[in-house]
Formats: C-alpha cells, structure tokens, sequence
C-alpha cells in the first residue's frame, strides 16, 4: 500500500472546489459574525474572554494527543504572556509551553511561515522534554516514522511519514507552498480550503519528533486567521477533541490518496461548527455580564462562590444541573442553609429551578437576549 507522499504527482492534491464554494461563503458571513459579536463584549471583559478562549484551546489541542493539562496554570501563563496583570498561580513547563505557543500564533498570525516559526512553536512546545532528540528542529532520527497502535508483537501501523532525510526538502516545499496560498501569493486559496490542506499537507510530512499534531492545528488557526485578516478566535481544537476519533480516521484515510474533496469538507464544517460554538461563548460571555450587573450586589459570599463555580462550567453547565447536594459540597454549609440560599436565589431570578424534592436541580437565570 502507498502513502500519499509516494504517489505521483504529489503533493498536488486534488478536489472538487463546488463542493466547498458554499462552505466558503458560510464561513465568511459567520466569520463577520464572531468578530461582530466579539465587539459587544465589554472592552474590560474582552481580555477575560480572549483568555477563557484560549485557555480552552490550550487545553483540549494537547487533550486531543491524550495529554491533560492543568486549566489554572494556563490561564495564569496567558496572562503573563499577553502582558496582563498577572497572578500568582505557579507556572508549570507544559503549560506554560502552550501557553506561549499558543499567544505567539494569536499574536504573529500575519508574518509570512518560515522555518523559524515552526522551530520556536516546537521549542515553546516541548523545550522541557528530555526524551527528544531534536527540540526545536526537524527530526533526523534513522528509524520509519510511524503513528502505530495494539499490541507490541503485532503493532498496526496507521501511518507511515517520509523519512527523516526527505523532512527538509519536504518542508522547503511546504512553507513555500503556505505561503504562495495565502491572501497576497501567487495562488490565493480560499479560507477552509486553505487550512484543510495546510494541516492534512503537514501531518502527512510529520516533519518533528512530537508535536506535529498540536503544531499542525496551529497552522490552521494561523491559516484561517490570514485569509479573514485577524485572529479567528474560533474553537477549533475544541470541536475537534470532540469529534476525536473520527478526526483520526479522516486523517489516515485521507494520508492514502491525493483526492481529498472528502477531508476537506468534513474540516471545513468543523471548522464552520467551530464558529458556531465561539458565537454561543460570546452570548454566554455578555449574558454573565448582565448577570453580574443584576445580581452582583444580591449575593452572599456563599451564593457568590457557587455562582462563579456555575459560570466556570460555561455554557452547558453542570451536567445535570446543580443540586442541594452539589451546592452542600462547593460551600461546606449545612442543608438548612443551602436550601435557604437556594431558595432566595429564585426569588431573586438569579437560579431557576427543574424538578421536584430529590430531584430538583438550579440552573443559571440567563436571559435570552443576554440583557
């Protein structure tokens, strides 16, 4: 069986452009959307929401490689890292690694690719990884790369990279390609076209020892963000830990044939899902701005502390609702005080409630309209 990279005519992929046309132009109108809606966030509250954004990224880009990071930690370093009033949380290396990485992509999304680029997100990335032959620079170990799974005496080998002394030449021809694609190159491709290819064209070169997933994914968000001419600030990496399986059987179905027509449609309405749940944030984001306009006054330490924990869940909220029981647990207090607080924050609109005795649970009073 062939690799696409040993096929000829790679890597000159091929798709169907009608079939994403509407794609494009869905992405486009809510691509005006996200950035409108983000404009109606407080400008104090806007650092907030940039942080909670890419906090979320951060975390769920290395959740996708089955790494789990500490959310605190990475807040803390994104503060310091946009230059924000920090706190005093410790700095751990792995988050504070993809913290910086992730900052660095917002920040410099507009400057052309280049090798530099890719070798100071890795060694933001894994500069603390001792294993690593290579931190900072493409791989130059002798052995297949390989992304394996099962057992050790009978490994299945879903993929197979170009090997190591191809990785340079490879990667000359890739950066030339992203950035020759870009808005203002010499073969301009449109938004989700675009990004597909950029990280379907990566992860087939796997051009380091690690990393290569949450790097390629960067170079998505980099991607998209050049064609609408600002950060898209949309949450990719999170839709895409959702649909993480089926993430994977794309990628390797697609890393054996150079017609990606498929791939790239499935990215791209991920891509366009992604913008839907930003717009949903940003709604949730106005709507605990007006909840604390309302209600801020109205709480007691105890309530407030349970509040806050609500919010921090985000727009889902606790599964299931909160409980008495939960509301016991997050404040130490006894029933008869929990179901008092309970009680006063219906009256006040600031919970609404479901259910009867055992099974009655509060949920947030958010307005529709978030006003």
């Amino acid at each position: 069986m062939a690799w696409n990279w040993q096929i000829s005519g790679w890597p000159e992929f091929r798709y169907d452009a009608a079939a994403l046309a509407p794609l494009e132009q869905r992405f486009l109108m809510s691509s005006g959307e996200v950035l409108g809606a983000v404009h109606h966030v407080n400008p104090t509250e806007r650092d907030q929401f940039r942080i909670d954004l890419l906090s979320d990224e951060a975390m769920k880009t290395s959740a996708i490689e089955g790494e789990m990071l500490d959310r605190l930690s990475v807040q803390s370093s994104l503060r310091r890292h946009l230059g924000l009033e920090p706190d005093s949380y410790p700095h751990k290396p792995r988050e504070q690694g993809v913290a910086e990485m992730m900052v660095d992509v917002y920040s410099t999304f507009a400057a052309a690719l280049g090798h530099d680029t890719l070798f100071r997100w890795h060694d933001m990335l894994l500069s603390f990884d001792k294993r690593l032959e290579a931190v900072g620079a493409y791989r130059r170990h002798e052995d297949a790369m390989q992304i394996v799974s099962g057992r050790v005496d009978r490994p299945v080998v879903h993929f197979e990279a170009p090997p190591s002394e191809q990785v340079q030449a490879e990667m000359n021809r890739y950066v030339d390609w992203f950035n020759q694609s870009g808005p203002g190159g010499d073969a301009p491709l449109p938004a989700l076209t675009r990004a597909g290819l950029s990280h379907l064209y990566f992860e087939t070169i796997h051009p380091f020892e690690d990393g290569n997933g949450r790097l390629g994914r960067a170079l998505a968000e980099k991607s998209l963000a050049q064609n609408i001419g600002q950060p898209s600030l949309i949450a990719l990496a999170f839709t895409i830990e959702r649909k993480r399986k089926d993430y994977y059987d794309q990628l390797e179905r697609y890393q054996k044939t150079l017609d990606v027509t498929a791939w790239l449609v499935w990215f791209a309405e991920a891509v366009l899902e992604a913008q839907q749940i930003t717009l949903n944030r940003v709604g949730f984001f106005i709507a605990k701005a007006h909840f604390y306009d309302r209600h801020r006054d109205q709480l007691n330490d105890r309530q407030a502390k349970v509040i806050a924990r609500m919010f921090r869940e985000g727009p889902d909220g606790f599964k299931g609702g909160l409980s008495a029981e939960k509301y016991i647990s997050i404040t130490g207090t006894s029933r008869a005080t929990a179901t008092r607080d309970l009680q006063d924050l219906v009256e006040i609109g600031a919970l609404t409630r479901t259910g009867e005795r055992r099974y009655t649970r509060y949920w947030l009073g958010l307005t529709a309209s978030g006003g």
